[in-house]
């Protein structure tokens, strides 16, 4: 081999060897385990059965209290339609200083719709082609409070 074809080689070997070796530390997962018994069992056998649910739960709570007459006949009118989906929500707020109920669109570009306590529509927060409602309470998002779900679609 000639000087300086050998010169490179080891030079090079040098640089790895040193390059590979500076702040390495190596752990392996073949260390003893913490009882130091390397036949034994170091992760017992599940003690409970599965905790993990993957049903829904059917039985959820929505506020019944003091529904008024107008937001009853509207939930009916809901159930003798077709299911939609997503299903439909109502919710009760607290905005601008009164008790307002919000019933979310049953699809795609549909508006919401905000009714006061005796179920005339004061607008449209959100839906439609723009998504931005009808531009009459762009503040509810920001301005609500107190919320409580008062109902939503329990047909799958």
């Amino acid at each position: 081999m000639r000087p300086s074809l050998l010169f490179a080689v080891t030079a090079a070997a040098l640089l790895l060897t040193g390059a590979c070796q500076s702040g390495v530390a190596v752990t392996t997962p073949t260390d003893a385990p913490v009882s130091g018994s390397v036949s034994g069992t170091d992760t017992p056998n599940p003690t409970s059965a599965n905790t993990t649910d993957l049903t829904r739960n059917r039985a959820t709570a929505f506020d019944t209290t003091a529904r008024p007459l107008w937001l009853e006949t509207r939930i009916q009118n809901h159930l003798a339609e077709k299911k939609q989906n997503p299903p439909v929500h109502i919710y009760r707020y607290q905005y601008n200083d009164q008790l307002v109920y919000f019933e979310t669109a049953p699809c795609c570009d549909q508006f919401s719709t905000i009714y006061d306590r005796k179920g005339k529509v004061l607008c449209h927060p959100d839906g439609g082609l723009t998504g931005r409602g009808d531009g009459q309470c762009t503040d509810f998002v920001k301005n609500r409070s107190s919320e409580m779900l008062v109902w939503q679609d329990p047909r799958q």
